[in-house]
């Protein structure tokens, strides 16, 4: 999927992704692109499916690759896995990947797609603190002390 969005973007175009899974797809993203969620250039959205995009990040344009599910018909250990039609036990871990690599990008579609110019916004952190309850740095846009310290740490405290 990522290669097919690759192939789709020009040359020397400056992009950031979208997955929109927390699973599986973010791991491909930053493996073969320069995004990653800690650079800021991956955002999972996570509205469910198993998709991506790559985008222009100064214009918004971009491609959008998404498993295409009604091509997996010919496909059908991909999608027993995918659809979970067979417990873990019953499924062949050889013939899914066999069936992935014989599939190829023929299991994906592919369409153009224009982000909406809120995204395309620069996240900034503003200005950086240093929390005066645990003293470790932190954004003070959080308020006047960390969000840990506010409570949200899912630490146990001793």
């Amino acid at each position: 999927m990522v290669h097919l969005a690759l192939t789709k973007i020009p040359e020397g175009v400056l992009f950031d992704a979208i997955s929109e899974t927390p699973a599986c797809v973010p791991d491909a993203v930053q493996m073969l692109t320069p995004c990653t969620i800690g650079n800021g250039w991956l955002k999972i959205i996570n509205l469910g499916r198993f998709a991506l995009s790559l985008y222009d990040k100064h214009h918004g344009n971009g491609i959008r690759v998404f498993l295409e599910t009604s091509k997996l018909e010919k496909w059908p250990e991909i999608k027993a896995w995918f659809f979970k039609l067979k417990t873990r036990k019953e499924q062949s871990h050889e013939e899914i990947l066999s069936q992935i690599k014989k599939a190829g990008v023929e299991i994906c579609g592919v369409c153009p797609i224009q982000i909406k110019p809120e995204l395309l916004k620069k996240r900034d952190k503003g200005k950086i603190a240093v929390c005066p309850s645990c003293a470790e740095a932190y954004p003070l846009r959080d308020g006047s002390i960390c969000l840990a310290c506010q409570g949200n740490s899912p630490y146990l405290t001793s």
